[in-house]
C-alpha cells in the first residue's frame, strides 16, 4: 500500500514539476535601459499613469500568512504616499477569491485608479485584470507575486528561486546521512511557489539521487492553507510511522500547522522544520526551538522600490532606474523587474535581522520564552 502511495506521489510530483519547468526560470540579467520584451514599461502604452494620484492596491488574502496586512499593506501605502505627496490609496482584500479581486481592479478603474499594485491571488487568473487595465492604459504593477501576463508593466518582488535554495541549503547544512524529509509547497496557483520548489529542489535533488537524503513525502498545498498542512505533515507521519527527520515547510504559517502535527507525535523540536516570512508566529517558534529557519524577507525595501516605481510612472521619468532587471513569463515575455535578496535567519541571527529592523515586536514572540534566549528576549 505504501509502495502504491509513493508510485502515486512520485507521478503527481513529476507532473508538477514539469508545470513548475513550464513557468520558466526568473531571467536576472542585469539592467538594461534596451529591449524591454514584449511587455509594458513604456511610459507611452500606459498614458493614464502620467501625473497619477489615485493608485489601487490589490491585496490577495489575510488568511494565508499574516504578512499581507500587518506588513506589506501599510508600508506600501506608506512609501508610495512619501513619495507622491497628495496621493489617494485604495486598499483592496480580495480574500483569496480571483473572482474577487477582478471585480476589485475593474470598480477601482472605473474610480479612475490610474495606476493598479496588485499581488495576485491567481498567477494566471490576474491576466484579466492586466488586460482590464491596459484597455484604459493603466499599468499593472505585479508585487511580489508574478502575473502571467505579457502585457505586465512591472514585476517588484524578492529573488524567490533564492528563498528556495535558502530553506534548502539549511536542510543540507543540518541534515545526517540517511535522514527523511517530507515536503510541504505552497499553491500551485501562486508562481511563487513554483520558485520557491525550484530553488529547493536545484540544491536537494543531488542528495535525494545519491541517497544522503530520503524523501519521503511530498504536496503542493492550495492556497497556502495552513489547516491543510497540517493534515499533510500528519499524513506523511502517519505514512512513514513517524520516521521523519526533517520537515521542508514553504512559510511560516504552515510551518505552525506543521508543528501542531508534530507535537501531537511529540517530535516538535525533534525535527528540522523550515519557513518563510519571519512572522510573528515563525519567529516565536524559533525562539522556542520548535522551528529552525525562516527566510526573512525586508518589506520595506520592497515597499520602498514600490513607492519610488509608483512615482517615476506618475511623473513620466524612467522607471527602469528601479526595475532594471527582467523576468520571463510562460508567453516568453521579459518584465522589467527588481529582485531584491533575501536573508536566512535563525537564532543564532535573529536579533541582528528581523529585531534590528523592527520587523517583529518583542512582546510578540518571547511570551513563554525563557529570557536571554537569542539575546532578545
Amino acid at each position: 500500500m505504501h509502495y502504491l502511495r509513493g508510485r502515486m506521489a512520485l507521478q503527481r510530483f513529476s507532473l508538477v514539476m514539469v508545470a513548475a519547468m513550464a513557468v520558466g526560470m526568473l531571467a536576472a540579467c542585469g539592467a538594461s535601459n534596451g529591449n524591454a520584451g514584449s511587455a509594458g514599461g513604456g511610459t507611452g502604452t500606459f498614458a493614464a499613469a502620467k501625473g497619477c494620484k489615485h493608485v489601487g492596491l490589490l491585496l490577495p488574502d489575510s488568511a494565508t500568512g499574516s504578512r499581507w496586512i500587518i506588513q506589506d499593506q501599510p508600508q506600501v501605502e506608506a512609501a508610495i504616499k512619501k513619495y507622491i505627496p497628495g496621493v489617494t490609496i485604495d486598499s483592496l482584500n480580495a480574500q483569496n477569491s480571483a473572482d474577487t479581486q477582478l471585480t476589485q481592479a475593474t470598480t477601482e478603474l472605473t474610480k479612475g485608479a490610474c495606476i493598479l499594485v496588485t499581488v495576485a491571488v491567481d498567477s494566471t487568473s490576474a491576466a484579466a485584470i492586466v488586460q482590464k487595465a491596459k484597455a484604459s492604459k493603466v499599468p499593472v504593477i505585479a508585487y511580489d507575486r508574478l502575473i502571467q501576463d505579457n502585457d505586465l508593466a512591472y514585476y517588484l518582488t524578492f529573488d524567490n528561486v533564492a528563498v528556495g535554495r535558502a530553506q534548502a541549503q539549511y536542510i543540507k547544512d543540518h541534515h545526517k546521512m540517511g535522514d527523511a524529509v517530507s515536503m510541504i509547497n505552497g499553491s500551485m496557483t501562486d508562481n511563487n511557489a513554483l520558485l520557491f520548489s525550484q530553488g529547493a529542489h536545484e540544491v536537494l535533488d543531488p542528495l535525494f539521487m545519491s541517497g544522503e537524503l530520503k524523501k519521503v513525502y511530498e504536496q503542493f498545498t492550495p492556497m497556502w492553507s495552513g489547516e491543510t498542512a497540517q493534515t499533510e505533515m500528519a499524513a506523511a507521519l502517519t505514512q512513514t510511522n513517524n520516521n521523519i527527520q526533517i520537515a521542508y515547510v514553504a512559510n511560516d504559517s504552515m510551518a505552525n500547522t506543521s508543528i501542531a502535527a508534530l507535537k501531537a507525535q511529540k517530535l516538535n523540536g525533534k525535527v528540522v522544520v523550515t519557513g518563510q516570512d519571519a512572522e510573528t508566529v515563525g519567529v516565536h517558534n524559533i525562539l522556542t526551538g520548535d522551528q529552525s529557519m525562516t527566510v526573512y524577507k525586508p518589506i520595506k525595501n520592497l515597499s520602498d522600490a514600490t513607492g519610488k516605481l509608483v512615482a517615476a510612472l506618475s511623473a513620466g521619468t524612467d522607471p527602469l532606474v528601479i526595475a532594471n532587471q527582467k523576468t520571463a513569463t510562460m508567453g516568453k515575455a521579459n518584465i522589467p523587474s527588481a529582485l531584491l535578496p533575501v536573508v536566512t535567519a535563525t537564532k543564532e541571527n535573529l536579533k541582528d535581522t528581523v529585531f534590528a529592523d523592527n520587523f517583529v515586536k518583542k512582546e510578540d514572540v518571547c511570551q513563554g520564552v525563557p529570557a536571554g534566549t537569542a539575546g532578545v528576549c
